[in-house]
């Protein structure tokens, strides 16, 4: 099986190079699917200059279109048997690829959970970030019945077909509830397995606010009834 890791970018010029590398050095047959999404601090020059030795997909947004736009770019251009999102920080190790894709390899799921909160020892102070992850995984598990335990993680991997049969419209950070929602609504069931995680901080470029928090909520809610 091909695994197509999706790596939505925006301003991370000082993770970008490391990021990639760290994908490279995962012994799973992949393609990596880079979608910047109107990047101004020199991470578009970086990407345009390795992108045709490295054989990655590239595609640029002209302008910031948010997360979930940039995702969407990038399931139009995927050609493996299994998806797996990618943010561009450091927060999440790729060598987690073999845990979170082997329930859907084995056949046991269609869609996989990398969970945050089932691993000892992750970093995962009490902020506000972190309030708001249970309060959104609290609703997907009172909504749509998830039985999860980490419904904002990156890591979330689906067999392709699932992923692009999703009518999607998230153009933020909504994705991850948007996803969640609608995998849910069509009967899939949502396995977790652990992941690793190192927290950032805003001052390191963490992006997401208060502001998405709301958007994420609403759109579980809104998800609910429509879809």
């Amino acid at each position: 099986m091909i695994l197509s890791v999706i790596v939505p970018v925006y301003n991370e010029v000082w993770t970008i190079e490391e990021i990639l590398r760290r994908i490279k050095l995962v012994d799973i047959p992949k393609e990596v699917i880079i979608v910047d999404d109107g990047s101004t601090d020199g991470t578009r020059d970086y990407l345009r200059s390795v992108e045709s030795e490295q054989n990655f997909k590239v595609f640029y947004h002209s302008k910031n279109m948010g997360k979930g736009a940039a995702i969407r770019t990038a399931i139009s251009h995927v050609s493996g048997d299994i998806v797996i999102v990618q943010d561009a920080d450091l927060e999440y190790d790729p060598q987690d690829y073999h845990g979170v894709t082997a329930p859907i390899v084995e056949g046991r799921a269609s869609v996989v959970y990398g969970s945050r909160y089932i691993k000892p020892g992750n970093d995962l102070p009490f902020t506000r970030y972190k309030i708001g992850v249970l309060v959104l995984t609290a609703m997907a598990n009172l909504l749509y019945g998830a039985g999860i335990t980490d419904e904002a993680t990156c890591y979330k991997a689906f067999k392709a077909d699932v992923l692009k049969s999703l009518p999607l419209k998230c153009k933020r950070f909504e994705f991850c509830p948007e996803v969640t929602a609608k995998v849910r609504k069509r009967g899939y069931r949502i396995e977790e397995v652990p992941i690793s995680f190192h927290y950032r901080t805003v001052k390191e470029g963490k992006k997401i606010g208060w502001k998405d928090g709301l958007e994420a909520i609403l759109a579980l809610i809104k998800y609910r009834f429509v879809d």
